[in-house]
């Protein structure tokens, strides 16, 4: 009961951190008896930045990560937070929502990448287990994470945690 509630603490206090930033706005909706606050998206642009990023992390060949508001140059490890995202999305099974608008056969060669990504960074030190093969997903994604990687010498624990956070997605369904 207690896992329960604090679940429901942190669902509360992500879905204010959300509103705070302006992604997400607050409306009351009447369920039935009930008014219950939802949390629609404020500004679709934000959901469709992140639905490009997916597409482009899943499908591109090479993958480039053009600057937005809502990813900026300056920020630290801008393709590792993405593999991270794309990751966490095909753990949660939310996915295929990005991905609906590529044909079927993309849809699994981009579930396959993701499969791949979880595998190589899901070990710390992260190992690209990719050959030179000639139609190869995200091909510059092992440099440019080995990049960002040697720019932050300092933080290989926070690295380690993020494999770690990685290899538990790849026993999700085991675990449930």
């Amino acid at each position: 009961m207690k896992i329960g509630y604090q679940l429901k603490q942190v669902r509360e206090r992500l879905a204010k951190g959300l509103v705070d930033k302006g992604v997400l706005r607050t409306e009351k909706r009447n369920f039935l008896l009930f008014d219950m606050a939802t949390h629609p998206v404020a500004d679709g642009g934000a959901k469709e930045e992140l639905h490009k990023r997916v597409r482009n992390i899943c499908s591109s060949r090479t993958v480039m990560l053009p600057p937005n508001q809502f990813l900026p140059e300056d920020i630290e490890f801008r393709y590792l937070r993405t593999i991270a995202l794309v990751c966490a999305a095909y753990a949660a099974n939310v996915l295929e929502n990005a991905l609906v608008t590529m044909g079927h056969e993309a849809r699994e060669r981009a579930f396959a990448q993701v499969d791949e990504l979880l595998a190589e960074y899901s070990q710390w030190p992260f190992v690209s287990n990719k050959g030179a093969g000639a139609h190869v997903i995200g091909a510059n994604l092992p440099q440019a994470v080995a990049e960002e990687v040697e720019k932050a010498k300092d933080k290989e624990l926070q690295l380690e945690v993020v494999a770690a956070c990685l290899g538990v997605f790849t026993r999700l369904d085991s675990l449930l």
